[in-house]
């Protein structure tokens, strides 16, 4: 992305300039300098000359860039951070086809607030409270619960500073036509909608392997991603609603309504093939936030000082 390459290249050149070569700073001992020469002014015309170069450099093809993929992104600096207006994005797809890993692959990348729709509702659940006991009888059914229930839980999360300063990826919400709906009454609209589509047989089979180690907080998958140790084996949980019936209730919900929901954004929305490896689907992800933030950049250079 243009934004970002120029502000990695900025910074080598300034720490060059910050600190010059030592032996170049002193003259030559065979050359004799003219009795009237002015060092200071040789300096900063130098100085001068090396700032002009800086201000002016700019990556020829910033489109051309491969998207980064490596597992140490989050120590480069954070893409989009000196834009005014921080990404919204909400990325949506049935049970297990991949949205929590994508989340932390964008959310590394790019800072953005992770909101989960279903950690917060998973959160009232555990805290016992009055929403959490009803949010669970709908959940245990395969149904979708209640807007009034959730969509106030998420518009809190979503004014919360780090959100607004940051920007948020929404995980999972909107659901349905009625909760798209409430969010644009609300005055939430994200830049892109992000839609992973994975075969039915593999979401069945996803979710049925997949366990939760209740100390780590680590998701495993006895197929795909086993436990390192026996000791780890022994005390992983299976979510209540991670059966092979409830789960097929679940996907006949998303099913009935993501047609809906992507109604309401059809015009941001990509659809991103989920059923490859991971690191594929994060760079069709990544293609994507870079454009647009490639697009965002143009726009913003070409708006009057």
């Amino acid at each position: 992305m243009a934004c970002n390459v120029n502000v990695v290249h900025q910074a080598a050149m300034a720490s060059a300039i910050g600190q010059p070569n030592k032996p170049s700073q002193r003259p030559n001992a065979s050359l004799s300098a003219p009795s009237n020469s002015k060092p200071k002014s040789c300096c900063k015309l130098l100085l001068s000359s090396q700032s002009s170069f800086i201000s002016g450099f700019s990556p020829s093809r910033p489109q051309t860039l491969t998207p980064f993929r490596s597992s140490r992104a989050q120590n480069f600096p954070v893409v989009g951070s000196a834009k005014a207006e921080p990404l919204r994005i909400m990325i949506s797809g049935a049970p297990a086809s991949g949205k929590g890993t994508q989340c932390q692959l964008i959310t590394q990348k790019y800072g953005l607030v992770h909101v989960a729709a279903g950690d917060l509702l998973r959160a009232e659940i555990a805290s016992g409270s009055e929403n959490g006991r009803r949010a669970r009888e709908y959940m245990e059914q395969g149904q979708l619960v209640p807007d009034e229930i959730v969509v106030m839980m998420v518009k809190e999360r979503l004014l919360q500073p780090d959100s607004k300063e940051n920007g948020w990826l929404l995980d999972g919400y909107p659901r349905s036509s009625s909760q798209a709906i409430a969010l644009k009454e609300l005055g939430f609209k994200p830049d892109l909608f992000i839609l992973l589509e994975v075969p039915e047989e593999i979401l069945v089979e996803r979710v049925v392997g997949r366990r939760l180690d209740p100390i780590t907080g680590k998701i495993y998958h006895l197929k795909y991603s086993p436990p390192e140790t026996q000791e780890i084996a022994s005390r992983l949980t299976q979510r209540f609603d991670d059966t092979e019936e409830k789960v097929k209730l679940r996907l006949n919900t998303h099913h009935q309504n993501v047609e809906a929901v992507l109604s309401m954004y059809e015009d941001i929305t990509i659809k991103v093939n989920g059923s490859v490896n991971k690191e594929d689907v994060f760079t069709q992800i990544d293609s994507a936030l870079t454009r647009l933030l490639d697009k965002r950049q143009a726009t913003s250079e070409s708006l009057p000082a």
